[in-house]
């Protein structure tokens, strides 16, 4: 099995909240890692992630720890930065021995063709948010933000991202022609193929075929929906962990193409 998992934003909103989502997390990862053989986490798995050279925020170490030991048990772990983790560098891959990703990623898993990515960036518009990410990738902007005491940096960090979430608006279908990671992979379909374009940062948990064989799927999140995306070699299937009980969605919307929203 191949499992994707994304937009957990470990460290929000407060550490007692946080704690109890990482420990259905680990409980989670613990159940599947008989049947895993690779598991991607597409993004913005911290809230807030920064390194120096030899600094990391702490906390997060049940889910580190699991990590470290299903990467140790020979499962394939792959880990994309998201717009609120872009400034993971090489510690998670000393440390824990997974392949860090810092942009789209293409593979072929059973004979599927897989496009994955965050997504944050990707298609037209959202031209904010792109200079934004221009500012976040600038090695002397980072640089200068190096030079502040982690304490001051942190504090800046986390409370910056928590005033950001509140205006963001997630968990709404915005029409097939408003979102833009579904208008950006009917567009590059033109180009390659792919079975699946699997995407992260939307929150909001969507399968929508774009063709006869190629499908977009938002795997949702772990804030709220507790979703994820389980891959057997034939399908993907979008699932949500409730109760510590792995749950089906069947919730259909008829539009322009075959949508299924959970």
């Amino acid at each position: 099995m191949t499992y994707f998992i994304s937009d957990i934003h470990l460290g929000l909103p407060n550490y007692s909240k946080s704690l109890e989502r990482e420990k259905l997390l680990v409980k989670f990862l613990d159940e599947i890692k008989n049947t895993a053989e690779k598991i991607y986490f597409v993004g913005d798995i911290f809230d807030f992630w920064w390194e120096y050279k030899s600094v990391v925020p702490k906390g997060n170490i049940r889910f580190l720890g699991k990590i470290a030991e299903l990467s140790d048990s020979g499962i394939e772990i792959h880990f994309f930065t998201g717009n609120h983790d872009v400034w993971i560098k090489d510690y998670l891959k000393h440390e824990l021995n997974i392949e860090i990703h810092t942009k789209e990623f293409t593979t072929e898993i059973s004979g599927k063709k897989f496009f994955i990515a965050h997504g944050d960036g990707l298609g037209k518009g959202d031209f904010s948010y792109k200079l934004l990410k221009i500012a976040f990738t600038s090695k002397f902007l980072q640089w200068c933000f190096s030079r502040l005491h982690p304490n001051l940096a942190f504090f800046i960090a986390t409370n910056w991202s928590h005033k950001r979430r509140k205006k963001e608006k997630y968990y709404e279908f915005k029409g097939l022609e408003k979102e833009i990671l579904v208008q950006f992979a009917i567009e590059n379909q033109k180009k390659q193929n792919f079975d699946y374009y699997i995407f992260g940062h939307r929150h909001f948990p969507m399968k929508i075929d774009i063709s006869e064989h190629s499908s977009v799927i938002n795997i949702g999140d772990w804030i709220i929906n507790f979703t994820f995306i389980e891959f057997d070699g034939e399908s993907c299937k979008l699932k949500t962990y409730k109760n510590s009980q792995i749950e089906n969605f069947e919730q259909n919307l008829t539009a322009k193409y075959k949508v299924e929203i959970f």
